[in-house]
């Protein structure tokens, strides 16, 4: 399989024999940083386009079509449109909280983004203790949502705000009890070890029931986590208009459009690196023709396509399910998926410790 530390490699080693080392790591960090923010844009211009395509889909219809072949330019007349927008400045807002807010929300799935590894030897940040490291950046959006909700001086933008407050800290706890189920069977919480780890088998299949059970919980705590239908209690349009963010126009409103499908895609991806092996191909032990066919495949291809299926499993999610209330999400969080995280955690140390895995 192709190693894209060989692209970094040589760009590294061209910058430093002909300029000094400061000066090639600040043109690299600008480089990365330009690649980062134009995938960001890129990644939340498809997801937009790929849920409103599923969504016709699952409601036998054609969605965008107007606009580009197949409607594929609705998206880009769609941002165009937000960028020209007026920023409103309200009365009774605490205007220097009300204009950081988006911030932090974008920040923090930007930081997030930059810690998944795309492919071999494609990765920005890598930490010995990365899962920690991107559950505690994911917090930093909570922040955001309850500041915006706050700062807006609006009592259906407060309720949405206290209501995401209320659903993040409570689905992150099954949210972190799922990964640290996968990280008790892996025995590390480097992204790029638990990705290596799986090259003879992906973590659902090697984890046997516990990492099933896992991921399952996974996927719920972390369609919760995104406010992704059909837990969308803070921007229930029925109840609250558009909960946390009403009160925000133009860009500062795509920016909260934005990071809520990158978070979509972050998750995925987390999933994807966690459950699926990440970039990792599938292998099977013994089966080396097949294996080999396997790596021909790039890893970058990998690893987008299980985060789109994961994405495509909580985009059907919102459009088959309806809305639950606020007291009903809570409470299957407190009284059920909490109770199942710590009981599977249980599982897989006595699976870990008996070896009952593959």
């Amino acid at each position: 399989m192709f190693d894209f530390g060989i692209w970094t490699s040589w760009f590294n080693n061209l910058l430093t024999g002909c300029m000094p080392g400061w000066a090639a790591t600040l043109i690299e960090c600008v480089v990365i940083g330009v690649l980062v923010l134009a995938t960001y844009a890129l990644l939340a211009l498809f997801y937009i386009l790929y849920e409103r395509k599923l969504c016709a889909w699952f409601q036998c219809r054609l969605g965008p079509m107007r606009v580009g072949k197949w409607g594929l330019l609705q998206v880009f007349a769609d941002m165009f449109k937000i960028l020209i927008k007026e920023l409103i400045s309200l009365k009774g807002t605490d205007k220097f909280l009300f204009k950081l807010a988006p911030y932090l929300v974008i920040t923090s799935s930007v930081v997030m983004l930059a810690c998944l590894p795309w492919g071999r030897g494609l990765q920005i940040i890598n930490y010995n203790i990365g899962i920690f490291f991107v559950l505690a950046v994911s917090s930093v959006g909570v922040l955001g949502i309850l500041l915006a909700g706050w700062s807006s001086n609006n009592k259906y933008t407060l309720i949405g705000a206290m209501r995401s407050g209320a659903q993040m800290v409570s689905y992150e706890l099954s949210l972190g009890l799922a990964i640290i189920t996968i990280v008790l069977f892996a025995g590390t919480m480097n992204i790029n070890e638990l990705v290596y780890a799986q090259n003879d088998g992906w973590f659902i299949f090697k984890g046997h029931i516990p990492a099933i059970i896992a991921f399952l919980i996974y996927v719920i705590a972390a369609t919760a986590e995104t406010n992704r239908g059909p837990f969308d209690l803070p921007e229930a349009e029925h109840e609250l208009t558009a909960g946390y963010h009403t009160e925000y126009s133009g860009i500062h409103f795509g920016f909260f459009y934005l990071a809520e499908y990158l978070n979509l895609f972050i998750v995925s991806g987390i999933a994807s690196l966690m459950f699926l092996g990440g970039w990792m191909p599938l292998h099977i032990p013994g089966w080396d023709g097949f294996n080999e066919v396997m790596n021909w495949i790039p890893s970058i291809v990998w690893f987008l396509g299980k985060a789109f299926f994961i994405s495509y499993v909580i985009i059907w999610f919102k459009w088959t399910f309806p809305r639950v209330r606020i007291d009903q999400m809570l409470a299957f969080e407190w009284k059920y998926l909490m109770p199942f995280s710590l009981a599977n955690l249980v599982l897989m140390a006595v699976f870990v410790a008996l070896g009952w895995h593959f």
